[in-house]
């Protein structure tokens, strides 16, 4: 494994890390695909037997029983000081009030929460799931960095939001001396490239690292075009998933999918791999989040490490691409029914 520091951090991590929203016990969250413990042990194992150092799980998923399995794991195969996780907090973990958001009674609340259940004293990366437009974000803010200073997380990081906004929350950081964001998670795969337009330059600009959520588009990437929702998870993930990759791109994503499977074919390699090699193209990417529920699909994202596509073959898989709408940076409810009614035909995809 050849390890990479975290943006402008001196943190190695693996070029790869495992997304951990797969593991919770059933009925806690995800109860169709989730893997329990005793199934999702076995491949944080093999991860770290590879060489992957780099994990990452947040509160929400699966209401705290990822953090739990994750943290068990890790304790049983792992020394604490060469893996490096990371958590988040915004969305709701109990009924009534105070049970969800980043005020600074819910952000201490729940980074107690998350290492007492993960085991640890510390997480290396905390994270916002998302803002919350319901709390200043000075005080978010300046919690964040409460945290950091306190030793219960050593870096901070964020996920999905607008462009703008992230610019508004490495300004205020920076006036204010506060612990600043040294990562973003977002959303960014061969079939959702609206990232390209102004975060990553961004990212880029100001040395955050990129950590790139659903990476194979929920799998679609490692099959061919018939075969797109052959899954459990593409089965029942619903509308959520449709606000990711609607129809209305039906006929481009179908282009791309072939060309991937024209890659890998050529290159006798798997799908997965080509569509995870592409990601590594760009310099802003420091890992995809691999959501692995086997074996082969660890093996894929650490032997995507080795296949260099050539400028060609990125050309091949880019040409076809047609923009799409993005939700990802909506966190108010509201607001995102009003863009919804606001698109031609959005109803009817």
């Amino acid at each position: 494994m050849r390890y990479i520091k975290l943006g402008r951090t001196g943190l190695d991590v693996s070029p790869v890390a495992i997304g951990a929203m797969t593991y919770g016990e059933p009925g806690r969250g995800h109860p169709v695909w989730s893997l329990d413990e005793e199934a999702a042990r076995p491949l944080i194992r093999h991860a770290l037997e590879a060489g992957v150092n780099f994990f990452d799980t947040a509160n929400l998923y699966s209401y705290g029983s990822s953090e739990e399995i994750l943290g068990r794991a890790l304790k049983d195969y792992a020394r604490r000081d060469e893996v490096v996780i990371t958590t988040k907090v915004r969305h709701a973990m109990r009924p009534g009030p105070n049970g969800k958001g980043l005020s600074r009674k819910a952000v201490m609340t729940e980074i107690d929460d998350s290492l007492r259940r993960l085991g640890t004293d510390h997480v290396d990366v905390y994270m916002i799931h998302r803002l919350d437009d319901e709390t200043p974000l000075e005080e978010t803010l300046e919690a964040l960095h409460d945290v950091v200073k306190s030793g219960k997380a050593r870096y901070l990081g964020a996920s999905s939001m607008h462009a703008w906004q992230f610019a508004k929350v490495l300004h205020l950081q920076e006036r204010h001396g506060w612990a600043r964001f040294v990562t973003m998670q977002d959303h960014y795969n061969l079939l959702a490239r609206e990232e390209e337009r102004e975060m990553l330059p961004l990212c880029a600009d100001e040395g955050v690292a990129t950590m790139v959520w659903s990476p194979l588009a929920r799998g679609r990437l490692a099959r061919p075009a018939d075969q797109a929702n052959a899954t459990e998870r593409a089965a029942t993930d619903g509308a959520y998933a449709d606000l990711l990759y609607t129809r209305a791109t039906a006929d481009s994503d179908r282009a791309i999918l072939d060309e991937v499977g024209a890659v890998a074919d050529a290159r006798g390699v798997t799908r997965a791999q080509v569509a995870l090699a592409w990601l590594r193209r760009n310099p802003v990417v420091a890992a995809p989040i691999v959501g692995a529920r086997t074996i082969q699909q660890i093996d894929d994202a650490v032997a995507s490490l080795d296949l260099d596509l050539t400028d060609e073959e990125a050309r091949r898989l880019e040409a076809p691409y047609t923009p799409r709408y993005d939700f990802q940076g909506i966190s108010d409810e509201r607001e995102l029914e009003r863009v919804k009614a606001g698109i031609p035909g959005y109803a009817n995809l």
